[in-house]
């Protein structure tokens, strides 16, 4: 059985087949990043439920979807129904085991495709994180999978013939929930490895934005090759569902996602709220995947 990566195993059935000179150039930069469109969440859900999660998915967000196929994805035997699924929103690789998950696969957040696995790899590392297990090979690329202070767990893959995928509408959000005992070294580490930029840093947030009304909360606004991120620095004494979010979805209308999401089979969890020039919500789609979805208000 061919082994394919997490991301890689739907992604070669959209692929360029040729290398684009834009490897070369962005090698020699030391960012190894790509593009947003290239960064997917990583969506586990039952592989009963597959179908039903990817269909509501689209018809929430519309995009479009690689063939789904049953391939082995990780280094040691396992067998997984794999699908990408490219929406104007953000990239999702989706995953429905038919066997059990091998360690450490599984509770990683984020595929982020990268122009030099090895250098890339390194360069994690001397910003502070560490491989939970050696890079491996596939057939049409290598892999890694790092986790960063606070347990920050991402994978980091790279293809021999760079794919090709269109330009998101709006860029997502990687949603990551820290305690102060790690948000400083996440940080720091992050931003130096994604060579990314502070947005914003509010040491004074209001924590009802993560169902701590009440209390106060940093929150820390990044945005890299990579994409966006933010980072939300609290006590971690929080409700049920925050934390179990890790992506927020940017969209037009809110109020129109969302009755396309009910619609759908998606169930509201977190009713719509204001926050700041933003109005957010959370959802939990068929399958179990739990996101949140935003909207910029008028005026």
């Amino acid at each position: 059985m061919q082994r394919f990566t997490m991301i890689i195993a739907t992604a070669l059935l959209v692929a360029s087949p040729t290398l684009t000179p834009a490897f070369a150039a962005e090698k020699a930069s030391a960012d190894y990043s790509v593009g947003a469109q290239y960064d997917t969440t990583h969506v586990y859900v039952p592989q009963d439920q597959f179908d039903t999660f990817v269909a509501s998915f689209v018809a929430t967000f519309g995009g479009t979807t690689s063939k789904q196929g049953e391939f082995q994805v990780t280094p040691t035997k396992s067998l997984t129904k794999s699908q990408l699924v490219l929406t104007p929103a953000g990239t999702i690789s989706v995953f429905g085991f038919k066997t059990p998950i091998p360690y450490p696969f599984g509770d990683e957040r984020t595929g982020y495709l990268v122009t030099d696995i090895d250098a890339a790899v390194k360069s994690a590392q001397s910003h502070g994180a560490v491989r939970r297990l050696e890079t491996f090979p596939d057939p049409i690329g290598r892999d890694s999978v790092i986790q960063w202070p606070g347990g920050v767990n991402m994978q980091l893959y790279w293809h021999t013939a760079k794919p090709n995928y269109t330009p998101l509408e709006t860029v997502p959000e990687n949603r990551v929930y820290l305690t102060v005992d790690a948000a400083d070294s996440f940080i720091k580490g992050w931003t130096g490895f994604a060579h990314g930029k502070i947005t914003a840093d509010d040491k004074a947030a209001n924590g009802a934005e993560i169902g701590e009304p009440g209390k106060t909360i940093r929150r820390v606004s990044i945005t890299s090759g990579y994409g966006k991120m933010v980072v939300y620095v609290s006590d971690g004494q929080l409700p049920w569902p925050y934390g179990r979010d890790m992506t927020g979805y940017g969209v037009s209308d809110l109020s129109a996602t969302l009755t396309k999401a009910s619609a759908a089979g998606a169930e509201t969890l977190v009713a719509p709220y204001d926050s700041g020039k933003r109005q957010s919500a959370i959802v939990r789609f068929p399958g179990g995947y739990i996101a949140e979805i935003h909207s910029e208000k008028a005026g």
